[in-house]
């Protein structure tokens, strides 16, 4: 495939995004197939789709990476970006929307808005992207068009309008109403190669001159002349290309959304690309980016052009099994060129692009350069990772990073033998690099590598990949939780580091105030030194010991978080203070003023959504209380089933899949995400402690 080139707004970044299960990979194979890419359509059951390219998601048909892939339609370039459902991978479809400019939401038509829906519906709210909605699996036993819609109303948005309406109902869906030239588009089996166009059938004439009022109503609203003529004139006065131009304004406002229906497979995606091009926004309609110029402080902004300095995002890393590292990146302005020079402004170091390649899911076309407003990836960087930004290097600038969750589990994973004890080393160091919610550490007092992740799902996929692509054997451990430590009250402490024993000593001396910090907020260190009590020099070694004893944990072992240190006063030696007395005594004040502030454990509390039959409900509630679950809210849901909302510690979690699965024979469902950090109550609290301290 020869690659063309195309005009800034003939281009198209878009993601799919939906909750697990939706059918996204599916829409997103419909699409290749559609656009010529596969010469059919790949199954996610039977393990076959493009972009489902991991064996590990080929195998549980759930998507875990996005996959990027470069496709052509009606002469414009759309890069899509098939993203994950499942919680777990959340970070995955964030970091795909910070670089996207416009999505397509799927749902499950026999489901309507679920669990997931809503919090991608978040993320993109958070990154303001403009979204069209696209109804999947209507044409299956229980999908319903209207039903979904509604829930869309209720849960999400009372501004989602169809743009076509489904002919038929269930099984006998043969195609959509288009409201915008009122015309009738078949198909006579969904793998047809091509709609018929012709009239609406007589039954729904009237139905469709109802919503498409609805929808010329809210398109008048971009526009003064436009809802002028409107209410003088009526509907016939305003014109087809009148019409899309109006409704484009109102979706690329970000808070108006078009919807449509059908089967992801079907040819029917075809009215789905074409939503694509006609109303998701290029990168000319996106603002022009912001940044930092990282030696001046001073904000600085890159327009989407090719003739500006180049500035880029780097927002995945991948291993290619067989060119190695690949960075995905978005550029924003200026051209990247094969074999040229770039400045990480983010580790200030200088790195050479050496390939730049288009991607097809595991495929790759080598290109020269990519250039504003485009997304590819690129071979060569040694020392790039996610959220870094990549610009020119006589005009630097720093795009704001991409912020990742801390991650609330961690297991405990040893190698089986000595060689994989070495692989294992090298397999945890790419899988951290490729995934910013994947942390590791040694813990100090066991020597064991810990791995910490955002779920037992995640978890499981990465300890998969590691036995697989790097042939790793390894014992694994029992789910942990990553508890935190704070402290609820202030104290004011002198930290005394003296040392006299022969030659020079040792000398440093500091009064530190510690207080709690807004919860989420973190370290704060304050130097409020007057004078010269404690010179310049020796303050940030002061802060370092702080953080350090911080980190490694005061009552239980478990990291210290939201405290606020104010460095206030002390006194120094001349001959005998050093940075190194200076950090003890930092050290020294940190642990005894945390044990003095009213030190509590923090556990992370997580947002549980269990979707229910009616005659479940009764058990499932009650297994939630018997988990120190608070209930929020129960909500009716199609077809007699029941939404339950509860905040529940991840400490009482694990396994909850198989055990709902098991007390519902298999027909609830589960979803959790980290919801908030929250004290644990003191009698949990002491058992914590002492479990820690008897090891």
């Amino acid at each position: 495939m020869a690659e063309k080139h195309v005009s800034l707004k003939d281009l198209r970044n878009i993601g799919i995004i939906a909750h697990i299960d939706a059918g996204k990979t599916t829409v997103t194979e419909g699409v290749l197939y559609r656009t010529g890419l596969a010469h059919k359509i790949g199954l996610v059951h039977e393990g076959e789709t493009t972009t489902d390219w991991m064996e590990q998601e080929r195998e549980r048909g759930i998507t875990i990476t996005s996959a990027a892939v470069t496709t052509f339609w009606r002469d414009h370039q759309i890069n899509i970006i098939d993203t994950p459902g499942h919680i777990d991978f959340t970070a995955e479809v964030e970091r795909s929307l910070r670089v996207l400019d416009g999505a397509v939401v799927v749902f499950d038509g026999k489901m309507g808005v679920e669990a997931q829906s809503e919090t991608v519906w978040r993320q993109a709210n958070k990154y303001k992207v403009p979204r069209v909605c696209f109804i999947n699996k209507i044409n299956q036993t229980g999908g319903d068009f209207y039903k979904s819609l509604d829930s869309i109303h209720k849960r999400l948005t009372k501004n989602a309008l169809p743009i076509h309406l489904p002919i038929g109902f269930e099984k006998d869906i043969n195609g959509v109403v288009d409201l915008i030239d009122m015309k009738a588009y078949t198909y006579s089996d969904y793998t047809d190669h091509q709609l018929t166009v012709g009239e609406i059938p007589a039954d729904m004439l009237e139905k469709a001159k109802h919503a498409r009022s609805l929808l010329v109503e809210a398109a008048v609203e971009a526009d003064d002349e436009l809802f002028e003529r409107f209410l003088e004139k009526g509907e016939d006065s305003i014109t087809i290309p009148e019409l899309i131009v109006a409704l484009r304004k109102r979706v690329l406002a970000g808070d108006f959304y078009l919807v449509t229906g059908g089967d992801g497979r079907g040819v029917i995606v075809e009215k789905v690309l074409d939503l694509g091009v006609d109303y998701l926004p290029s990168p000319l309609d996106v603002e022009a980016i912001w940044g930092q110029n990282p030696k001046t402080g001073d904000e600085i902004q890159r327009k989407p052009d090719e003739k500006e300095p180049l500035s880029s995002i780097a927002f995945k890393v991948a291993t290619d099994p067989f060119i190695g590292k690949l960075i995905f990146v978005r550029v924003y302005s200026g051209v990247m060129t094969a074999g040229s020079y770039v400045l990480n402004t983010t580790t200030g170091n200088k790195e050479r692009v050496g390939r730049i390649v288009r991607m097809h899911a595991d495929k790759r076309i080598d290109i020269e350069s990519i250039g504003a407003g485009d997304i590819a990836a690129v071979v060569g960087l040694k020392d790039t990772y996610t959220g870094a930004t990549l610009s020119d290097v006589s005009h630097p600038i720093i795009l704001e990073s991409i912020t990742f969750p801390e991650p609330p589990v961690s297991i405990a994973v040893e190698p089986k033998t000595k060689s994989d004890q070495e692989k294992m080393g090298i397999a945890l160091q790419r899988l951290a690099e490729e995934d910013p919610t994947f942390r590791i550490h040694t813990d100090d007092e066991t020597g064991q590598t810990i791995m910490s992740g955002m779920g037992e799902l995640h978890l499981d996929i990465l300890i998969d990949r590691m036995k697989r692509e790097f042939k790793v054997e390894a014992n694994i451990g029992e789910p942990q939780v990553a508890f935190r430590e704070s402290i609820k009250g202030t104290s004011d402490v002198q930290g005394k580091h003296i040392k006299q024993s022969g030659g020079r000593g040792q000398y440093g001396d500091v009064w530190i105030k510690f207080e709690p910090n807004e919860p989420g907020k973190g370290f704060v260190f304050i130097d409020e030194i007057k004078g010269g009590v404690v010179p310049q020099e020796y303050r940030k070694p002061v802060e370092a010991g702080v953080r350090e004893t911080l980190d490694g944990g005061v009552i239980a072992g478990y990291p210290v978080v939201d405290v606020k240190a104010t460095l206030h006063d002390g006194s120094y030696h001349d001959v005998d203070s050093s940075e190194l007395a200076f950090k003890l005594a930092g050290s020294t004040a940190t642990r005894d003023g945390i044990k003095q502030a009213k030190p509590i454990l923090l556990e992370p509390i997580m947002q549980v959504e269990v979707t229910t039959p009616e005659e479940f409900m009764g058990d499932v509630i009650g297994d939630l209380n018997s988990r120190r679950g608070r209930i929020e809210s129960m909500d009716d849901l199609a077809g007699g089933a029941k939404l339950i909302k509860a905040l529940v510690p991840l400490a009482n979690m694990f396994g909850y899949t198989n055990d709902i699965r098991s007390m519902s024979q298999g027909r609830a469902a589960s979803t959790m995400e980290l919801a908030k950090y929250e004290e644990v109550p003191p009698n949990v609290a002491k058992e914590i402690v002492e479990k820690r301290s008897s090891k």
